[in-house]
């Protein structure tokens, strides 16, 4: 069952747009996909996560912050085929 990353992220940010490319190429053909979100575009999560940017989330699980992990992308991704 293929399931939604969350990137938490903001306009302008370039370890955002990395940390975008570096998920979307580590789950290419998995089936699984990545919605970002703009912390900017909601009040509730710029003050949560304020300029703490990139943050990669399952559900309310953190997977990575401000660059891939690519150990625990891959965990991930056994646990998530």
């Amino acid at each position: 069952m293929s399931k939604t990353l969350t990137l938490y992220t903001r306009a302008g940010c370039p370890l955002c747009e990395e940390m975008a490319g570096a998920a979307a190429a580590a789950l290419s053909g998995t089936g699984h996909r990545i919605a970002p979100r703009d912390v900017d575009a909601d009040p509730a999560l710029k003050a949560r996560y304020g300029w703490d940017v990139p943050l990669l989330f399952d559900g309310e699980a953190e997977l990575c912050r401000h660059e891939l992990d690519v150990a625990a992308v891959r965990d991930w991704l056994r646990l998530n085929p």
